[in-house]
């Protein structure tokens, strides 16, 4: 299996979810246990360049991936939600996205200080939620030691923003 075999897996959703956007679905990895578990051991090898003690995940594809990789390589795993969906207290960041805005929140005690985190997630795009994201974790005192994605759409330019983070992704279009 290669990396070829992860890209070919991803199909186009035209219009979806809106019009004129095209929607890269992840879910066939999902479906193939190989493939996916392939996919697991490359972002994880990725991943491990960073040492980090923390995996955070963001909703929802980045659950998957994110709890896989932490699994795999014993670390501990926290979930940036949507809105709601977390029961303490949390901090909450608003932003854009390619086809709105949103917002994501993340408990206030997620990691112990200065705590070195690598955040994952399915795709970079425009960079909102990555930035969000990184802010989130920034403002729990911890550490970003970079952004690990699966896919990039690099014409999009979604690392403009990041500058100052490490970015990884597995297959770029």
């Amino acid at each position: 299996m290669s990396i070829d075999s992860i890209k070919n897996a991803i199909r186009d959703v035209y219009d979806f979810p809106k019009k004129g956007i095209v929607f890269k679905d992840i879910t066939p990895i999902l479906q193939d246990a190989e493939l996916f578990h392939h996919t697991i051991d490359i972002l994880a090898e990725k991943c491990k360049q960073w040492n980090p003690a923390y995996i955070c995940g963001v909703e929802s594809r980045g659950f998957i991936f994110g709890a896989a990789i932490a699994y795999k390589l014993g670390l501990s795993f926290v979930p940036i939600r949507k809105p709601g969906k977390l029961p303490a207290e949390t901090f909450v960041m608003e932003y854009n996205l390619e086809y709105g805005s949103s917002k994501l929140e993340i408990h206030k005690d997620s990691f112990k200080p200065n705590a070195q985190v690598v955040i994952v997630d399915d795709l970079l795009a425009t960079g909102g939620t990555a930035k969000a994201s990184v802010n989130l974790v920034e403002m729990c005192g911890a550490n970003v030691l970079g952004l690990l994605f699966l896919v990039e759409l690099a014409f999009l330019e979604g690392r403009k923003d990041l500058t100052n983070y490490e970015i990884e992704a597995l297959i770029d279009y």
